[in-house]
């Protein structure tokens, strides 16, 4: 895979909130999903892309689960967050104008899980013409199946599935 520009490059990484990341998940563990998303995350910064973190939070209702904030130590001075109330990250929450601020033109997405919100972060992030780019490592399903269906067959549609290992950025932007 080539580095990317991190001038045009933003990572978004989806629903990595306590609740989420404690789930019974597959094929690999929550936390193994958030080591590898502070990993890429650190690359970001240290290339002066933007880093954005998406949480949910349920409509209607009183008060969230407890657990509904993402994870401690996950956010840094400087990332994004953004609110969504829907499975994907786009609608109604201002996404695309920040990325769109930020001179984002490519996303590397991660989160949890992989056939809900990072999915559909990604269909409507194609629709909105943006280069997508999965970081498969960085995020994981309710069950293997669902993981290996988006991986295998649906993203390969829509972008480069490719292992956190392999995604780099040319250096501070």
């Amino acid at each position: 895979m080539p580095s990317l520009d991190p001038g045009r490059t933003a990572l978004v990484l989806v629903d990595l909130m306590e609740r989420i990341v404690a789930l019974p998940l597959a094929p690999r563990p929550g936390t193994d999903v958030l080591a590898a998303a502070a990993r890429l995350a650190d690359t970001f910064r240290s290339a002066g892309a933007p880093v954005v973190h998406i949480r949910v939070e349920r409509p209607n209702v009183p008060a969230q689960p407890p657990g509904s904030e993402l994870v401690p130590d996950l956010v840094h001075t400087g990332d994004h967050v953004v609110v969504k109330r829907t499975i994907g990250g786009f609608h109604d929450t201002g996404l695309h104008d920040l990325l769109s601020g930020a001179g984002a033109t490519t996303l590397v997405l991660g989160g949890i899980a992989t056939n809900l919100g990072v999915e559909s972060t990604a269909r409507a992030a194609g629709d909105l013409g943006y280069d997508l780019v999965f970081a498969e490592d960085a995020m994981t399903a309710l069950t293997a199946d669902e993981h290996r269906a988006s991986v295998e067959l649906d993203f390969p549609r829509l972008g480069t599935v490719a292992p956190v290992s392999a995604i780099t950025l040319d250096g501070p932007a």
